[in-house]
């Protein structure tokens, strides 16, 4: 039996036009905006239903930065579809009808407000690891390598840090990834390369984030500068569109490189910036790929808080 609308926002046009056509993340926000219920609201009669939803899940859904696909999740959009008074199937269908990994659509770009609202999960998973965002140290340099393979997904990173501690007794490092969305976590994989060894991980299966100690085998002291190198594998999710940074304190050079298989060029690339949640991205600046290495990069000679990134376009 449909469910009963009674408020009556669920009449307007807006939301008439998103559950008949979709997307199916336009649809759920307009349903969450006529009911009137801030998030924590929402995230609350879904624990009513029997059904756990982290309210960083709930804003990535309607800004269609990631889709439910988990059955969890799919139960949670059947409770949602009761919570917010809307006819049965009508979420359920708009998923149905567009997947995520369709040929030929472009994701939204993750939004600088998404990388922020997953610092909850984030600071949970640190938690866990007992690491403190700065870790006792500075970064003085960061390379950065991601490979784009040939089903044009993120196939994998890798990181040079040259860090120095301004403190005694460091003696690790915590890598963050946060794959692009539909990534499986699970199926990730962490390699110690160079002066460390892979410790604990965590992971977060909704956010797509994971968490990896690196172990340096030695304590430094104040003003020791230490040079390490990890790579996670990833290649779990659809294709990829950009990959970004985000800087949360002042810090030393950072170079990111972007080389893409063969079988798989894009037909543009550019570089931006974001400094703040509400702020346009901006210092865009087209960049050419090069022939013989298939890669293109940017420079930052020092980073400042914000996000720098490397976006492309397919055919």
């Amino acid at each position: 039996m449909p469910h009963v609308t009674e408020h009556p926002d669920l009449a307007s046009a807006e939301l008439e036009t998103a559950l008949r056509g979709g997307p199916f993340h336009v649809a759920l926000r307009a349903a969450i905006a006529a009911r009137g219920l801030p998030l924590q609201r929402v995230q609350h009669h879904l624990t009513r239903h029997g059904v756990k939803v982290g309210v960083t899940s709930l804003s990535y859904w309607q800004q269609g930065a990631r889709r439910p696909q988990r059955p969890e999740s799919l139960r949670a959009v059947r409770a949602l579809e009761e919570i917010l008074r809307l006819p049965e199937e009508s979420l359920i269908r708009l998923l149905a009808e567009a997947p995520e990994t369709a040929d030929g659509d472009r994701p939204a770009p993750r939004s600088y407000r998404s990388l922020v609202e997953a610092s909850d999960t984030l600071d949970r998973l640190r938690a866990e690891l007992d690491w403190t965002p700065d870790g006792g140290m500075q970064t003085l340099g960061h390379h950065e390598r991601v490979r784009i393979g040939g089903r044009r997904e993120l196939a994998g990173r890798e990181s040079e840090h040259i860090v120095r501690a301004h403190r005694d007794g460091v003696d690790r490092f915590v890598a963050v990834h946060h794959g692009d969305p539909g990534c499986r976590p699970d199926d990730m994989a962490v390699h110690a390369l160079e002066n460390c060894r892979t410790g604990r991980v965590r992971l977060d299966r909704e956010t797509g984030v994971l968490v990896a100690e690196l172990l340096f085998g030695t304590r430094l002291r104040s003003g020791d500068t230490f040079l390490f190198r990890y790579g996670i594998t990833d290649g779990t999710a659809g294709a990829s569109h950009e990959y970004v940074h985000r800087f949360g304190s002042p810090g030393g050079q950072y170079a990111l490189q972007v080389r893409f298989d063969a079988s798989a060029l894009p037909a543009r690339c550019h570089r931006f910036t974001q400094f703040s949640p509400a702020a346009p991205r901006a210092g865009r600046q087209e960049l050419a790929v090069s022939e013989p290495h298939r890669s293109v990069h940017v420079v930052e000679p020092r980073v400042r808080p914000g996000t720098v990134g490397i976006a492309w376009e397919w055919e």
